[in-house]
């Protein structure tokens, strides 16, 4: 039976240490799975960029640095096979901001709200075995986004429902294309949630969230 595991990360270094899931806890944790595919938190075309030029960096849409600093290399140095996941059309995520529609003075009290969402996921993060990676967590970023989408609507389907699904359709494919194989799901971890729900409907695999 093919195991699909998720594994929820932040993409900041300073936070990694802050709340304890640094790079060496998640080295730890991938090895630990024993994947035969990570399927990842990265744009096919960035992908396709680092596969061509490895060095290359600073371009906008590349992948976030754990994948830099971490998955890739462990993907080259255990042979696991790495598919990218995420899906963003850059040309017009920009147009797509949720607060695109408020005047500044809107936008500052927005930002506010938001920062106090974000410090509410944080208090909840530390509720399990892995930081990021529990039900706490899930719940209070799952009423996030619902706030989110009350500021706009199209703005929320484009840049969370749409790209929760065309996610989760490549991995699905991916599942589809490595029969009974380990798959690892590295993601930001506010996917987790989409990632899970999404993974109910796919017979014959068996979920492992959180990974311990």
């Amino acid at each position: 039976m093919t195991v699909v595991g998720i594994l929820g990360v932040v993409h900041d270094n300073a936070l990694r240490i802050q709340h304890h899931l640094t790079l060496d806890i998640l080295k730890e944790l991938i090895l630990d799975f024993k994947p035969d595919v990570i399927c990842g938190e990265v744009l096919p075309s960035s992908f396709e960029k680092y596969t061509i030029n490895p060095i290359e960096r600073g371009y906008w849409g590349e992948p976030p640095s754990e994948y830099y600093d971490l998955i890739f290399t462990l993907c080259e140095e255990q042979n696991y096979k790495f598919v990218p996941i995420d899906w963003v059309e850059l040309d017009i995520w920009n147009d797509f901001d949720p607060l695109r529609s408020y005047t500044d003075a809107q936008k500052e009290e927005l930002d506010h709200e938001l920062e106090n969402w974000w410090q509410k996921q944080l208090a909840a993060s530390s509720e399990g075995g892995i930081p990021f990676n529990n039900q706490a967590f899930d719940d209070v970023t799952k009423l996030k986004y619902q706030w989110i989408a009350q500021l706009d609507s199209r703005s929320h389907a484009v840049r969370w429902e749409c790209r929760h699904e065309i996610m989760l359709q490549r991995i699905k494919n991916a599942i589809k294309d490595n029969t009974n194989a380990r798959i690892l799901c590295i993601v930001g971890a506010d996917h987790n949630h989409a990632l899970y729900e999404g993974l109910q409907s796919v017979h014959n695999i068996q979920i492992r969230y959180p990974l311990k």
